[in-house]
């Protein structure tokens, strides 16, 4: 299993006991509810979404026959995704202290996440079309091959 992949599941179970635990403190201090969008993104997008990224840099290339298009590319990606996730959760944090102030916080942690989503979305769309071109020119080459064997 590539690094990165692991680095995700293994970010993925950080945030979802981080998420776990402000759950917990939000419902012994009933007033924490206002940390809410932080919990929300701590479960979601950390557990979850963190989650289909390492399943997703495991198994999708493994589906289609292909090895991934750009390591490069997935590597920076885990580093995207949780310094862009940290800054969205801190911003949320501090929002109800510090009211406007968190928008910047919270809008380059959101930035950087997004930046990492969409390398994600390009890295497994290149590979998925460098299989299917590689696949296409599998059923080619047969015929050619044909072709030049049989004298026509």
């Amino acid at each position: 299993m590539d690094w990165f992949a692991k680095a995700f599941i293994r970010a993925s179970l950080i945030w979802f006991i981080a998420g776990i635990t402000l759950g917990l403190a939000m419902a012994v201090h009933p007033a924490w509810v206002v940390y809410r969008p932080a919990h929300a993104h701590m479960n979601l997008v950390g557990f979850v979404v963190m989650m289909i990224f390492g399943v997703g840099y495991q198994m999708l290339p493994r589906f289609f026959g292909h090895p991934i298009y750009s390591r490069r590319l997935a590597s920076l990606h885990i580093w995207l995704a949780n310094l862009g996730l940290a800054g969205l959760v801190g911003g949320f944090m501090i929002a109800p202290s510090s009211g406007a102030a968190s928008i910047p916080v919270t809008s380059a942690g959101g930035i950087l996440w997004a930046l990492g989503a969409y390398g994600f979305a390009y890295n497994m769309w290149r590979t998925f079309s460098l299989a299917e071109r590689r696949r296409r020119a599998n059923r080619i080459q047969p015929v050619e091959h044909h072709l030049r064997t049989s004298g026509q």
